[in-house]
């Protein structure tokens, strides 16, 4: 069947808009007025909307920003003002450049006659979910309870976000700083221990003198090695960007001891928020499930939604789709399962989410309470080993001395 633009008038003289589906726009027609409904125009519609979903093709936008357009835009539609006049105003009064260029865009692609979730989806920088939410609330009428869901979704996804942000501050930070002071001590400290016995022609220990041939080449080549270690950043920048470079980091952050389940447990999180969010707005579970594997940043996560989503089209269960992928928690097939017996699925994958989200925060604290005092205990460690390396040849000389005397 095809998809047409309807633009009626209800029973109550409301003038509406709304995407439906038939075989013909006759049989269109003759349906809205069997319902006594008063149609104006129909429009046939050429959707590629899944396609305008590329998940390679599409740029970033700052979250934050675009969530600040959200409710100013929410608050305009429901002081019932027409959605063109609400782009009019957002795009001239929006502060970002950027963001405003891209609203432009949209709001001249409405103009023209286009969709708003086409217009979003065909500038090619708004979020997969986004779209669909905007196109759910076009065919079911409800463009404001959609965009409130998805406002609280992106509320919540950012509270998350920026909660496991701030736990990792404090950790950067004191690595950054070790990696300083051990930087400082080998090229500056060390080589200064070393003009000193040089010039007492003293017999070195073993260890000493490792840590002076060591720290003194450090000194010397410390530029060679700056711009070696800028290089090797920008080159595994570059190579990170690469297809079989994504993979081979998804199979190592999985595999990673510790946090490799945390990071499956955040990504189950993101997944289960996305696709409560568009089941809640009407939209189908095949193609949620589309839109949830546009929106996934692990390619090999990415895969194995992909091939639950071909077994769920087949008919199979979400649950069991999800649990031949072997990569999803027990717990949370345990869980949709049960959504999906209940009839409750939206609202047991928004369950599943909270649960995933409160885990991370846990685990992720009490590994960060770990990594801390490691970090310590690698730095006294360090320090001790420079400072026994360095003045153990003055003990020797010390004693030598005492002995002479």
């Amino acid at each position: 069947m095809a998809e047409f633009l309807l633009k009626y008038a209800d029973a109550r003289g409301q003038i509406k808009e709304q995407v439906a589906e038939a075989d013909s726009e006759r049989e269109l027609r003759d349906r809205f007025a069997q319902q006594g409904f008063h149609v104006f125009t129909i429009k046939a519609l050429n959707r590629s909307l899944t396609s305008s979903l590329g998940v390679g093709a599409r740029k970033k936008i700052n979250i934050e920003k675009f969530l600040i357009f959200n409710q100013q835009f929410l608050t305009l539609v429901k002081a019932g003002l027409p959605i063109l006049k609400s782009l009019d105003l957002l795009a001239e009064r929006l502060t970002d450049p950027k963001m405003s260029k891209h609203i432009q865009v949209v709001r001249d692609e409405v103009k023209n006659g286009m969709l708003l979730s086409d217009a979003f989806a065909a500038a090619g920088v708004f979020p997969p979910i986004y779209v669909t939410s905007i196109l759910a609330g076009e065919k079911s009428g409800a463009l404001v309870e959609v965009l409130e869901r998805y406002l609280a979704y992106q509320r919540l996804s950012l509270a998350i976000r920026k909660k496991l942000l701030l736990a990792l501050i404090y950790p950067a930070v004191l690595t950054v700083m070790v990696f300083a002071l051990i930087v400082f001590m080998v090229t500056y400290v060390v080589p200064q221990f070393a003009t000193l016995y040089s010039g007492l022609s003293a017999s070195l220990p073993p260890i000493t003198q490792f840590l002076i041939t060591f720290g003194t080449a450090a000194r010397d080549y410390i530029v060679i090695l700056f711009v070696a270690l800028i290089g090797s950043i920008v080159g595994l920048r570059v190579w990170s960007q690469t297809e079989s470079a994504k993979e081979i980091l998804d199979r190592w952050k999985l595999n990673t001891p510790v946090l490799g389940p945390i990071w499956v447990k955040y990504q189950v999180a993101q997944l289960g928020r996305v696709l409560s969010t568009l089941l809640l707005g009407g939209i189908p579970l095949v193609q949620a499930l589309e839109t949830a594997f546009s929106s996934m940043e692990s390619r090999l996560l990415r895969r194995a939604l992909e091939r639950a989503r071909q077994s769920v089209k087949e008919g199979q269960p979400l649950s069991k789709s999800l649990a031949a992928t072997k990569i999803f928690p027990p717990l949370a097939i345990d869980m949709i399962e049960v959504g999906e017996s209940t009839g409750a699925l939206p609202a047991m994958l928004n369950s599943v989410a909270e649960f995933y989200e409160d885990d991370v925060t846990t685990q992720m604290t009490a590994a960060l309470s770990l990594i801390e005092p490691a970090i310590m205990i690698f730095m006294g460690g360090f320090i001790a080993f420079v400072l026994v390396a360095l003045y153990l040849p003055i003990f020797s000389i010390s004693d030598s001395v005492g002995g002479g005397l």
